[in-house]
This record gives C-alpha cells, sequence and structure tokens, in this order.
C-alpha cells in the first residue's frame, strides 16, 4: 500500500522528492529557475538545479480546475511513467475536489504490480512511488485527511479488481477467482464467502449459469461475499459477470475479438474489489457482493444456438446467441439475489457486456439502464461528484420485441441486432422483481484503460459505487432523522 501525509510548508517534504505544483503555487521557492518554469504556458518540468527536490514539475493552473477532460491524470501519466523518486509531493492547495480524488486514485493505483507472476523479465532496482505528501493549507488538512483516506481504500479495492483481470486467464479461471476472493476477504473479519459450485448451481436451479459454463473444463461457480458493517438494516446487492474467457462459444469470435476476452469478468471483479473498499472504509452497511463465474468455451458440452435454458426464477430463455452468455449469467445471479433478499434496498449489476455501448458513449462513460428514477438520479450525481460518471440509455416497454421468442419465454438476442445494449438490459429485467430497485451498469467501455495499443484493467466504476454508497447511507440517515425507523 501507497502511504501518504499530509504538511503544510516545503520544508517538512521529504528530500529528493518528486514536487508536483500549480504554475501559481505560493509555497515554492523564488528562484531563477521557479520563475522561468512559472512563464510556461505547458508542463515545465527539470530534474536539474532544483535541489533539494529530486524533480520540479509545474502544470498549467488550468489542469487542476479540468474535471470534465482530466487534463491533469493526461499530464501526470508520462511523468510518472519513469518514477526518479519514490515520494512525490503534490500541490493540493488550490484544486478542484473531482480532480484531486481522480488524482490520488490514479496515484494509489500506482502500487499495481503483477511482478510476482514472473511473466515477464522486469529491472528490480526500477524505482517505484512508495509515498504521497500533500502540501496543503492549515485549514485544509481535515477535509483532505478524510479525502486522502477514501481514495487510498477506494484504490486498494480497484488494485485487488484489476490484478484478477489482467491476470492471463488460463490462471484466472472461475475456481482461482473464488480462492482469491477468500483470499483477500479473510483479511476482513466483516467479509464472508459463500460459494455455490457446479453441482449445487444445477441443485439451486442456476440453468442459464449452468448453461453457460458446461461446455468449459473449469467448471462454474457462484461466489456471493456478505459484508456486515451493521447487525440490522437492508441489504444493498451488487451482482458481476465474471466470464473469465469468451470464445463465443459456438458461435466463435474472430481473433482479434477475442483477444481481450480475459478482461470478460472485470464485472465480477470489481464486485470483490468494492467490497474490499468497503470493508476498508468499514461503511455502516450490509451487503451482498455476488459473481457469477464461467468460462465461455466450445466443447462436445458447450450450449448451442436454439437452446431453452430455465433461470432460477422458473424463467425460460431461448439461447439464439451463444456470445450472449453474460446476460444469462447475470440473469441468473440477479434472480438469485433477489430471492437471498426480497427486501433488498437495491441491486446493482455491472458488466462488459455490450461493444454497442462503446459506440453509443466511448471510452470515458459506463452505460446506465434503469426503471427507478430516484436510482438513476443517484448514480449520475455520484458518478459526476467521483469523476467515475455514468449516462442513461433508454429501457421501457418499447423494447418489448427486441426479447420475444416463439419458443420459449424470452431470447437473449434481439434477431434484427438492433438496440443492443438496452435490449441487453431489457432482458435482465425480467430477473429482478419490480418492488427491487434494479440497475444495470455496461461497463465494456470504462472497464479497460485504453493507451498505445494496449489495454489493461481500470477499476472502474468501483470509485462511483462507493460514492454512491455513500451518498445512499446519508440520505438513509436523513430518512430515519425525520421519520424514524
Amino acid at each position: 500500500m501507497i502511504a501518504f501525509q499530509l504538511i503544510t510548508t516545503l520544508s517538512d517534504a521529504k528530500p529528493q522528492s518528486h514536487l508536483i505544483a500549480s504554475a501559481t503555487c505560493a509555497h515554492l521557492p523564488e528562484t531563477a529557475l521557479i520563475a522561468e518554469m512559472r512563464e510556461s504556458d505547458s508542463v515545465a518540468d527539470t530534474r536539474f538545479g532544483c535541489a533539494p527536490f529530486a524533480r520540479i514539475s509545474l502544470l498549467p493552473d488550468a489542469l487542476w480546475q479540468d474535471a470534465l477532460t482530466g487534463g491533469l491524470l493526461a499530464a501526470l501519466r508520462p511523468l510518472l511513467a519513469s518514477p526518479v523518486s519514490s515520494d512525490v509531493i503534490l500541490d493540493v492547495t488550490h484544486i478542484d475536489d473531482v480532480v484531486l480524488a481522480q488524482v490520488l486514485r490514479f496515484l494509489f493505483n500506482q502500487a499495481h504490480t503483477l511482478n510476482d507472476l514472473q511473466l515477464k523479465k522486469t529491472d528490480g532496482t526500477a524505482v517505484r512511488l512508495k509515498h504521497i505528501t500533500a502540501l496543503c493549507l492549515p485549514e485544509q488538512q481535515e477535509k483532505m485527511g478524510t479525502l486522502f483516506r477514501q481514495q487510498q481504500a477506494i484504490a486498494g479495492g480497484m488494485v485487488a479488481a484489476r490484478r484478477l483481470a489482467d491476470t492471463p486467464s488460463d490462471r484466472c479461471t472461475p475456481q482461482f477467482m473464488v480462492e482469491e476472493a477468500q483470499k483477500l476477504c479473510a483479511t476482513f473479519p466483516a467479509l464472508q464467502c459463500e460459494v455455490l459450485d457446479e453441482k449445487q448451481i444445477v441443485e439451486h436451479g442456476l440453468g442459464l449459469l449452468h448453461a453457460v459454463g458446461k461446455g468449459a473444463s473449469c467448471p462454474p461457480r457462484l461466489l456471493a461475499i456478505h459484508y456486515n458493517g451493521v447487525s440490522d438494516g437492508p441489504v444493498r446487492c451488487y451482482v458481476g459477470k465474471g466470464i473469465t474467457f469468451d470464445t463465443g462459444g459456438l458461435w466463435l469470435k474472430e481473433g482479434a475479438g477475442m483477444y481481450t476476452m480475459k478482461y470478460d469478468m472485470c464485472g465480477a471483479a470489481n464486485v470483490l474489489g468494492l467490497m474490499l473498499s468497503v470493508a476498508e472504509l468499514k461503511l455502516p452497511v450490509r451487503i451482498m457482493g455476488v459473481l457469477a463465474l464461467a468460462e465461455n468455451a466450445i466443447g462436445p458440452d458447450a450450449m448451442q444456438p436454439g437452446t431453452v435454458a430455465r433461470a432460477c426464477n422458473g424463467t425460460t430463455v431461448e439461447i439464439n446467441n451463444t456470445d450472449a452468455e453474460g446476460r444469462l449469467v447475470l440473469a441468473d445471479a440477479i434472480a438469485w439475489t433477489s430471492q437471498r433478499h426480497p427486501q433488498a434496498r437495491y441491486i446493482i449489476d455491472m458488466a462488459t457486456l455490450t461493444g454497442a455501448v462503446v459506440k453509443a458513449l466511448g471510452y470515458e462513460l459506463s452505460g446506465l439502464m434503469t426503471q427507478d428514477e430516484p436510482l438513476r438520479h443517484a448514480l449520475t450525481l455520484a458518478g459526476k461528484q467521483s469523476g467515475d460518471e455514468v449516462w442513461s440509455l433508454p429501457l421501457d416497454a418499447r423494447l418489448k420485441k427486441q426479447t420475444d421468442s416463439a419458443i420459449a419465454d424470452l431470447c437473449n438476442t434481439p434477431t434484427n441486432n438492433a438496440a443492443i445494449s438496452a435490449s441487453a438490459a431489457w432482458l435482465l429485467h425480467h430477473f429482478c422483481p419490480p418492488t427491487i430497485p434494479w440497475a444495470h451498469l455496461d461497463i465494456s467501455g470504462t472497464a479497460l484503460w485504453r493507451e498505445n495499443g494496449k489495454s489493461v484493467a481500470s477499476g472502474r466504476p468501483i470509485p462511483l459505487l462507493v460514492e454512491h454508497l455513500q451518498y445512499d447511507i446519508l440520505i438513509m440517515e436523513e430518512m430515519i432523522n425525520k421519520y424514524g425507523k
């Protein structure tokens, strides 16, 4: 874990640190070098003549207020690609709150590494970030301390999720994810794991999850993680798609489309990361996180186009496309979750579900689909406040024909290839009772960070969901204070 501290004067900073500040920072030494750097209209960066610092980077003032386009993050990434110091001093005296949250998550996420897997030769002497020092005003210390601790906990969950997602799929099987989750959760007494193996999945009537996973040599799993930060109260539920590798099944993907399919379990990984962040923050809530884990493989037992499978709530689905498997495992997991907690505060599912949402919203926004307006409003607000934004897509009865089947209650993909993202959400809404608020997050665009032709897991939308949780806790507290339990 990367540590942090707060200071109010640069004289308290560690020597040989990397100082990152705004061009007009009032705490900078008045030297000829600093004066010259201040005059730059772009990033001014030096490693020479900047003692007692190892490096000084001055960034234009406008970037520190740019919450929309992530300008400050874009400037920081190349600066920290090859650190010269394990200590960073960050000027937070005049920075937008959303921008600061984004920057802190980026910095704390520098702890992510797969070096222990020994898959790539690495330079053992390379510098890695180990400590963050925040230069703030005395009156900012309490607020900054709270914000730093929160973002450190969020980043911890993100790093855990990213590590699982980036692990090659020949290692990261459904059972591997279960075992890793059990190890991570064991460090928090408030977290308890419950596992259904392939036999129990059949016994519990999870026919959709079984249909997807039965073609693989690595059998499916359903993992429920229970968090009890309080002894009673409503349970908030999260469901994640965990396809550890997606070949498309008998509806085989082409090679280019299959390359990043180890990331088709990001939804489930992020549910685990969320649970870890919540436990670290000790939030006063009850939560159940459900990971629907399977490999969509080719084999003699693989599901066939035209197969009809039955979910645990009795609904039948015609599988007219085996490459639309994510909505099948999600549907069963949502129904199972609603049966476990029929009085749930809400159910939110997340999945790398459709490429169509990327065409609609790009890589910066997660797609939000819900028929519950208070939940839509709360998630949208939380997205803006966290810098991990969502954008609503329609979800109503006009989509009904997209899931009509001649032989079953529903079909899993529209035959007209239209409204793919919303049609998937329309299918899913059948598996959550109307008495439970439900929302679907399509994170196909946001679950990965793409740069220089490479993709790695991003850990989104964990920041959004923690922000929403904290907002929802406040709303519940206000209701209790006003109306009583």
